[in-house]
């Protein structure tokens, strides 16, 4: 088995160039290499293309490879199915990476490709991070393609669609792997703890809690678990120690100042209880003790987005207009400018369900990772994305009565929620009346 250039995968995992897929790694290889599938049947979370009714298995059970590209996330198995295809059809393995390769390395792949298949063996030519050769550079794999010196598999995991050359494209099949499920990840941690002969020292909630962390990532997975198995632990960790014990402790950075701080929280406080006398006393308080002027805007602007929101929108456009004003006058003269502003958010409607809006999308957003959005609203501008399905039923809402179409909008293993609930306090209540109006015509009124 021939190698050129070890790809980014193998030099993070330490994988062996010259091993065969079917030979058991070092006792001292890391763990994501130990795990390295050894069959197709055994790679995770791919049955789509892996499986007996998927492209790859079809090809496989027919003896006859075709040139692909896989597209997919980082872990999700690209350079592992590639090896495993040239087993399973019994093509010589050569491994190429477009970070490390150049236009040498190709001539000498090419060049021992034809030297073999004189001698009646064909070569599988597997170029990780193919996106990053260059037009020029894909154009040169071209004829040898078309001749059959190799089978071309590519890995990528930007849209070929914009990163590939149209001619590249229209010589191989596009195979699409999906981020690893949780039971796929799943299934990685089982075989880990199978591997290393003992459970994870996670809690149930800590295992749940490191499979979402993953976000798809198995490569990720692995090398997250040989950390956990690389020390000594007294009992199972539960979230809060599987966190502090995987992410580096950010350092804190204390001014000690404490007069600084507490009179800062009280403008901000008094502003969020409405009382416009008290915060402009502490405004005073600040800025005549000398206190920077811009500090205080920030400190402003923020009440205006976290406590006050949709309920008045000018609260932000007079925080944001004092602050220019400001900078136009300097002191003293701009300081009437953050005094009003400070009085304006005293007195305005208060609201912070923007606030708790971002707060809970935030959370969701990270504990979901990188769903796809439905098929019906994914940018459509190649003829690659329309045919697997990008934009497909669209709804362009213009169109319809009252501009309103009702479509689903959520991925498909996510169902909507609700982060956003408008107070009945100022300008929030008109726009609880229009998400009232929206949700009766999705059906979602009782959710």
């Amino acid at each position: 088995m021939a190698y050129l250039g070890r790809t980014m995968a193998d030099l993070l995992t330490g994988l062996e160039p010259d091993r065969p897929a079917d030979t058991p790694p070092s006792e001292n290889a890391p763990l994501a290499d130990r795990l390295r599938p050894r069959t197709l049947a055994e790679v995770v979370g791919q049955d789509h293309v892996t499986g007996p009714e998927g492209a790859i298995g079809r090809m496989v059970a027919a003896g006859r490879l075709s040139s692909i590209i896989l597209w997919g996330p980082p872990g999700t198995g690209k350079t592992t199915i590639a090896r495993l295809l040239a087993d399973a059809v019994d093509l010589r393995f050569v491994a190429i990476s477009a970070v490390f390769s150049g236009v040498a390395d190709l001539k000498k792949a090419f060049a021992d490709a034809r030297e073999h298949a004189r001698i009646g063996k064909r070569t599988l030519l597997f170029v990780d991070e193919i996106h990053r050769f260059n037009r020029a550079q894909q154009d040169g794999f071209l004829p040898f393609v078309e001749d059959g010196t190799v089978t071309l598999v590519g890995a990528t995991t930007e849209n070929p669609s914009f990163e590939l050359n149209a001619a590249l494209l229209s010589r191989a099949q596009v195979l699409i792997l999906h981020r690893l499920d949780r039971a796929a990840l799943e299934q990685l941690l089982d075989r880990a703890e199978a591997e290393m002969a003992r459970p994870l020292p996670l809690d149930t909630p800590a295992r749940d809690a490191l499979v979402a962390s993953a976000d798809g990532d198995g490569r990720f997975l692995l090398n997250q678990v040989e950390t956990l198995y690389s020390v000594a632990l007294d009992a199972p960790l539960e979230p809060a120690g599987l966190s502090a014990f995987l992410q580096r402790r950010v350092a804190v950075y204390d001014k000690d100042r404490e007069g600084h701080y507490n009179l800062i929280s009280a403008l901000h406080k008094s502003i969020r209880g409405s009382d416009p006398q008290a915060a402009l006393y502490y405004l005073a308080r600040m800025l005549t003790a000398g206190e920077e002027p811009l500090f205080v805007l920030r400190r402003l602007t923020r009440a205006a987005v976290e406590d006050i929101g949709l309920a008045d929108p000018q609260a932000l456009v007079q925080c944001i207009a004092a602050k220019d004003t400001y900078d136009f006058l300097g002191s003293p003269e701009g300081e009437l400018a953050i005094a009003q502003a400070c009085l304006y958010l005293a007195t305005a409607p208060k609201s912070n369900a923007a606030y708790k809006a971002q707060k809970a999308a935030w959370k969701v957003a990270k504990e979901t990772g990188s769903l796809m959005p439905p098929d019906n609203i994914l940018n459509a501008p190649t003829k690659l994305m329309r045919d697997i399905g990008y934009g497909k039923g669209y709804a362009y809402d213009h169109d319809r009565e009252d501009g309103f179409s009702g479509a689903n909008y959520w991925p498909a293993d996510l169902p909507p929620q609700r982060f956003y609930d408008p107070t009945e306090r100022g300008f929030e209540k008109r726009l609880s009346e229009r998400m009232a109006w929206w949700d009766e015509r999705r059906g979602r009124v009782d959710e």
